[in-house]
């Protein structure tokens, strides 16, 4: 199909060289032998792709002539002028290549190579490798301050500040007191740093007891005890169970008697299932643990990568004859930060501190500065050149005369006050203010505020994305429905399986029956048995067997004291202790199957590499081989078991998978694809189980084709799919079954929520497929009567352009993608990508790696320009939480990492809707309110300053001096305007009950240009009409004007804050009462001040003689 859709060039150029290569396999011919290559197929040929922008709807899909020839609006809409692109272009191309000059002469990243490691040997290392040590610190002892400072005066309102202060120390620049310039922005710099250093202090510390964990290492003298920063590539280290892997290792032995061993990788990959992993059977082959020093093995390894799922090299013993090879792959690796759930493990280290999985998927932490800081520096900007322009037409309307460039940076400075300087302390104070109001709000008990220089962030956020393993599901399964096609059994008919379950004659009669299936040709007894119809108490007894023995599950005991020789014996005695057994496996599913079977009566009680036995509920022992295991890939979508019953030599092959994979594979049947559809409408995960008897001939058969595909050197994955397939026919339909993951308290309303506030939700997980999709239904991230669109795996460009142009044609629906789908999408079409998932209404990313989750958050910012927030609860979304613009984690099962790196913790998911309703709107409104009355109150005793020169001839003399000017900020000003901290312009309740609000917050209403230009002239009017009319109204007695016109102009701003409040606290009211106490009980040591004021006022009066409005 993807040979007949043709994909049209755009340019004449890209025609000409479509004709051309259409003309080279027209020279070719059928004829010649030559074969039409499948186009997308064509990586060599793959640039001529770029020149083919995706389709815009399905008419241009539908029509040959314009398909290709419109470029899409969104990418035309953003080209710029040529010499804007030209400008900017230029001058990013050019700083870009300086930074990365520099970055290269300062740092040369050393480039990653495979690697030959011998055991028990760092010496033979041909390269040395870094230190194993883990390093979360932003700064060292010589770069702490200089850091810290550039993260300051990086923003145009500090570096303004720094200048204006460092100005007064030129005499002829001089204003007023040094002190009235560098007490607020070193009150800053002291908060600032004394916060960066307790925060430095905090990941020293943490870094500091990861890295002095002792492990166990192996040398030929023994055992000797190592820090984990000391552990080189080569080294032999031994981890007990519920023990830190330290590095990067490849498993060599183990204490299980199986050679396997369980790991915990939920900091790894969010995931809290158990891995099995196995040990390289060479090694746990040895007798004793010292054998591993008297041997010559090395392991080769490949280049470190980012792929936490995949891994390739081999395994080499040189002093055996022949010498043998082993390949390795993902299941005989021991990642870092992983944990040993089971018995003792020894590996040997392969990739060590930068170069381990963990490290190379977690992106560093960046200083996050929240969006209304931004729009508040570009505010100040705008302020900045109010000044400038403002101060030359002084000196303008002064006429150049005498040093007019001292004059104008006088004006400069006296006019200084339009850009408060006491803005950054109220906002930090404020900052603090809402991250206390947070942590003590009853309704989300456990908050914790990490970053508390963003809490506005919570009110502008557009994009949310979540994790779903732990975040907004428990993580917990539940068997809920059993259905064999004509009786479904739920959970308050369970009972009725166990009464099937103790009669033994159902059970007899199968094994008849199986005994002459087996002396039977298979063909034969397939074609009879839809003919005998079985009863139900016979389904039920094979549904629940093939459940009991399809699946990866094995049982856990933990061992009892026991003394010496004895031990095995009590490890016997214990086997079927069901008190003392837990089950382990790689996917929850499949424990919550066999944790079903075990309470309707048929027990798993032991399994290892080659048997497992079936504990029935007249307490009966059934012993089966396992002869070959197929275990469950996200291609497939299926696992399945060949075992063969010891009683019975009954070989039989059971399979199970996602209804979709399963469909084609078992028998005709009417009921299967109905019943999935509604299990998937009750938020079930579907299974179906299916069976098909083999004769040892056709077993033996499939083994030796089996191993023959398993030896090839060339397409082995394709070889092996394609014997397992052989398999697949035909299969008898058992049942389908049906289990739930619970979800989070409160997901749904959450989500509901959260999508009613405007809020697009995407869920990024490194879950299976079909699990996802699944939790999205039951969750509600995609509502019932919307439509699912799956998109296909892509391996190249072509594919991916043609899977794109498919997407396209769909209309709001919800988008379902892989992560290595996304990861060629990401790299040839990235924009195309963005604009398309951006409309859809809900997006979801399966078998995602921390690294894409990061990318993605980026993604979005970088596209959309909107904010976004990332919520997870384990290691593997740190780095998207670090890279989203907000993160919020969660403690939960999956430990504490996600919650200490995210900017804001919380305990259950339920209490996002809360926290961003709620205190993300009051912290947005209140710190837009704060920082445009800052502003306000600046720019009014700057008009009053300019009306004051102007009417003196543009005298550069100040207005108020010394204390008056310091006073004005703090004392007599800070606690009513500070006070707008407590403002609410809803209720809480209501901002829960009408999420719809937000949706305004986004928009950013509450601070703007327009808002600010009200405020702008708000402030003119009103220290004109102080200014002016304290002169007019009080010419007599001129040398109190300026006593009248301070006074008023207090007054004035309490009145303000009084008229700006929407909802009065009891402490707003002490804050305006307090503060005109204060200014009245000032007046008695003011007038050295006011006098002060009034001999410079005298001073010009008498010069001038009259007003300049006068004249």
């Amino acid at each position: 199909m993807a040979d007949q859709i043709p994909l049209y060039p755009v340019r004449s150029a890209a025609a000409a060289a479509h004709r051309k290569r259409a003309a080279y396999y027209s020279a070719a011919g059928p004829g010649s032998g030559a074969e039409w290559p499948s186009r997308y197929q064509l990586e060599d040929e793959s640039a001529h792709l770029d020149e083919m922008p995706l389709m815009m709807s399905e008419e241009g899909f539908e029509n040959d002539e314009s398909d290709y020839h419109t470029l899409p609006r969104a990418r035309t809409a953003r080209r710029r002028s040529g010499l804007e692109r030209f400008v900017c272009g230029g001058w990013k191309l050019l700083c870009t290549s300086c930074c990365d000059w520099l970055v290269n002469i300062c740092q040369r990243k050393r480039e990653l190579k495979a690697r030959t490691v011998w055991l028990g040997c760092p010496e033979k290392c041909e390269e040395k490798h870094p230190r194993n040590s883990i390093k979360n610190q932003k700064y060292n002892i010589f770069t702490f301050i200089p850091g810290v400072l550039y993260e300051q005066f990086k923003f145009f309102l500090n570096l303004y500040f720094l200048v204006v202060s460092c100005s007064q120390f030129v005499p002829a620049l001089k204003i007023g007191y040094l002190y009235t310039y560098w007490a607020p922005l070193g009150f800053v710099l002291a908060v600032t740093i004394m916060r960066e250093a307790i925060d430095e202090f905090r990941r020293f510390q943490r870094d500091k007891e990861v890295n002095s964990q002792l492990y166990s290492k192996l040398t030929v003298r023994g055992k000797v005890q190592v820090k984990s920063s000391d552990i080189q590539v080569g080294d032999l280290i031994i981890v007990e169970k519920n023990q830190r892997i330290p590095s990067d290792m490849v498993f060599l032995r183990t204490s299980e008697k199986a050679g396997s061993c369980f790991i915990r990788t939920d900091q790894l990959d969010g995931e809290t299932d158990w891995k099995l992993k196995v040990a390289v059977s060479c090694t746990q082959r040895l007798p004793a643990l010292g054998d591993l020093f008297s041997i010559s093995a090395y392991v080769y390894a490949q280049k470190p990568q980012l792929d936490i799922h995949s891994f390739e090299g081999t395994f080499t013993r040189e002093d055996s004859d022949p010498p043998i090879h082993e390949s390795l792959s993902i299941e005989n690796t021991l990642w870092a930060n992983t944990i040993v759930a089971s018995g003792t493990v020894i590996g040997v280290v392969i990739y060590t501190g930068k170069e381990t999985r963990s490290v190379m998927n977690t992106s560093n932490p960046k200083n996050k500065v929240g969006l209304l800081d931004l729009e508040l520096n570009q505010l100040t900007k705008a302020l900045f050149v109010a000044l400038v322009a403002l101060s030359v037409v002084m000196v303008t309307l002064q006429g150049f005369v005498g040093p007019w460039y001292r004059s104008l940076f006088r004006f400069l400075l006296l006019f200084s006050y339009i850009i408060p300087i006491s803005l950054r302390v109220n906002l930090d104070m404020g900052k603090a203010a809402y991250g206390w109001m947070i942590m003590k709000d009853e309704s989300i008990p456990g908050t914790v505020v990490r970053t508390s220089t963003i809490p506005e962030e919570l009110g502008r956020l557009v994009y949310l994305l979540t994790d779903k393993t732990g975040t907004l599901t428990q993580n917990e399964m539940v068997f809920k429905r059993l259905h064999l096609g004509t009786v479904s059994y739920g959970a308050d008919t369970m009972d009725e399986i166990q009464g099937h379950l103790r009669n033994p004659c159902p059970q007899m009669q199968s094994q008849a029956g199986g005994n002459n299936a087996s002396s039977t040709p298979p063909r034969k007894a397939q074609s009879s048995a839809p003919k005998v119809r079985k009863s139900v108490s016979s389904r039920v007894h094979e549904a629940v067997k093939a459940i009991a023995l399809c699946h990866n599950v094995s049982p856990v005991y933990e061992s009892r004291a026991g003394v010496g020789g004895e031990a095995e014996y009590a490890e016997a005695d214990q086997d079927f202790s069901d008190g003392n057994r837990t089950y382990q496996a790689a996917s929850p599913d499949e424990v919550a199957l066999v944790q079903w079977t075990e309470s309707v009566g048929l027990t798993l009680v032991s399994r290892d590499l080659g048997s497992m036995q079936l504990r029935t509920p007249s307490g009966q022992i059934q012993t089966y081989c396992i002869l070959q295991m197929f275990p469950f890939t996200s291609e497939s979508k299926r696992m399945g078991v060949i075992v063969r019953d010891e009683s019975t030599a009954e070989i039989t092959f059971y399979m199970k998978g996602a209804d979709v994979a399963m469909s084609s594979i078992v028998q005709y049947n009417d009921w299967l694809e109905e019943e999935c559809g509604n299990m998937a409408r009750e938020g079930l995960r579907t299974l179906v189980v299916a069976k098909r008897a083999l004769t040892e001939e056709q077993y033996q058969d499939f083994e030796s084709r089996y191993s023959q595909a398993k030896l090839s050197i060339h397409d082995r994955a394709l070889k092996v799919a394609a014997v397992v397939e052989s398999l697949e026919r035909q299969m008898e339909l058992l049942c389908l079954t049906g289990v739930e993951d619970r979800l989070q308290a409160d997901v749904r309303p959450t989500l509901e929520l959260l999508r009613n506030a405007g809020i697009k939700i995407w869920m990024l997980t490194g879950d299976k497929l079909e699990t996802a999709t699944c939790i999205a239904k039951s969750s509600h991230l995609v509502s019932r009567t919307q439509d699912i669109h799956i998109f296909r795996p892509v391996t190249n460009r072509g594919e991916a352009h043609l899977e794109l142009n498919a997407f396209r044609r769909k209309h709001d629906c919800a988008l379902v993608i892989s992560g290595d789908s996304l990861e060629v999408c990401l790299k040839y079409y990235e924009h195309e990508l963005a604009e398309l998932a951006c409309q859809c209404p809900a997006v979801v990313c399966c078998r995602c790696s921390p690294t894409q989750k990061a990318r993605i958050a980026k993604l979005l910012q970088h596209h959309t320009g909107k904010r976004t927030c990332a919520v997870g609860d384990g290691g593997n979304d740190v780095s998207m939480i670090q890279a989203a613009d907000c993160g919020i984690g969660i403690e939960g099962k999956e430990g504490r990492q996600a919650s200490l790196a995210a900017d804001f913790s919380v305990t259950q998911f339920r209490h996002i809707g809360r926290l961003l309703m709620v205190h993300g709107r009051s912290s947005y409104k209140r710190s837009a309110a704060l920082g445009q009355f800052v502003m306000h109150r600046g720019l009014i005793i700057s008009t009053m300053q300019a009306v004051f020169s102007s009417v003196f001839y543009f005298a550069s003399v100040p207005l108020y001096q010394g204390f008056l000017m310091v006073g004005y900020a703090t004392i007599y000003t800070m606690f009513p305007v500070f006070s707008l901290v407590l403002d609410q312009d809803v209720k809480p309740e209501t901002a829960m009950l009408y999420p719809e609000l937000y949706k305004d917050l986004t928009k950013g209403r509450s601070l703007s240009f327009k808002t600010f230009l009200v405020w702008v002239l708000i402030s003119i009017y009103q220290g004109g009409i102080l200014m002016y009319g304290a002169l007019l109204l009080f010419e007599s007695e001129f040398v109190h004007v300026l006593a009248i016109s301070f006074t008023a102009l207090i007054l004035t701003e309490l009145l303000m804050v009084a008229l700006t409040i929407r909802t009065w606290h009891w402490l707003m009211a002490v804050a305006e009462v307090l503060s005109l106490g204060c200014y009245v009980a000032s007046l008695a040591f003011l007038n050295e001040y006011f006098d002060h004021s009034k001999t410079h006022v005298r001073t010009l009066h008498d010069t001038k003689s009259l007003f300049l409005w006068k004249d």
